[in-house]
């Protein structure tokens, strides 16, 4: 009967230690499993938010809010982006491509750029030999456009024939709907009014200076560098027949299409 109780006695007293011991067995194992996953779910939300930042921040300086078109002969446009660094490079005829491929400008500020190209060494041959070069700011911020323009026209201050202006976003769509970046468009507009027989393929293999040259023997007067640039020339040409973009051509069968000049800033050397 004294060794019913005494066992009796030992598995009462010995209760809070099994269960002790399976609480801490519990707990070991709960660990294990719990552990590896902790770290990982951190890492997995931490790498989450670090793509969306990466993405984010790519996608809003890879995207140009403004474009700046260079035409000589060679035509290209820059895309800035909203930081003022150039985010893409396109050539719209082969000396354009040619051009791109040679001046290494992607990320640049529009200015540096800017500078870049017209220190390159194709336009600075050609503007010794009285090539033009048109510059043409294009975007839907007015005052944004308006600063850059500002921008760019402090880069053409020691270039001699040079023409900025400013343009709106539309037209730039329908000037590469006909294959042309916008400058060339646009003088393709003035001449396409004055000769409407002429077509954007004539245009992209012409130089600025031969536009504006049969610009003026059309309409009568004679181009000097520094009336193609927007500065006084010594024997002023004649008033065109038609206000300067007052009419707009299609690309295929020279129908009006209404664009017309949003404004312009110029700039030449005497």
């Amino acid at each position: 009967m004294d060794e019913r109780f005494r066992a009796a006695f030992d598995s009462v007293h010995a209760e809070p230690e099994l269960k002790a011991a399976a609480r801490a067995a519990v707990a070991r194992r709960a660990r294990r499993r719990q552990s590896p996953a902790r770290p990982l779910r951190l890492a997995l939300a931490t790498a989450a938010c670090a793509a969306v930042v990466v993405l984010g921040g790519g996608w809003l300086y890879l995207t140009p809010t403004a474009h700046i078109s260079i035409d000589v002969n060679p035509s290209l446009e820059l895309g800035v982006n909203r930081f003022d660094r150039v985010a893409s490079v396109e050539g719209w005829n082969d000396d354009g491509t040619a051009l791109a491929q040679t001046v290494d400008v992607k990320n640049l500020t529009y200015t540096d750029a800017v500078e870049t190209i017209l220190q390159s060494e194709p336009i600075t041959a050609l503007v010794a030999q009285d090539a033009v070069v048109e510059i043409g700011v294009i975007g839907d911020d007015d005052t944004r456009c308006a600063r850059i323009l500002a921008g760019v026209e402090s880069c053409t201050e020691s270039h001699r024939n040079t023409h900025c202006y400013q343009a709106a976003t539309g037209e730039v769509e329908a000037a590469h709907d006909c294959g042309l970046s916008y400058g060339k468009y646009r003088a393709y507009l003035e001449l396409a009014a004055l000769d409407p027989t002429v077509t954007p393929e004539e245009v992209q293999g012409m130089t600025m200076r031969e536009i504006r040259d049969r610009i003026a023997a059309l309409s009568g007067g004679t181009a000097t560098a520094e009336s193609a640039a927007g500065a006084p020339a010594e024997t002023p040409a004649p008033t065109p027949s038609v206000p300067y973009y007052g009419y707009g051509y299609g690309c295929e069968d020279g129908e009006e299409n209404g664009y017309g000049h949003h404004g312009a800033g110029h700039h030449g050397d005497d």
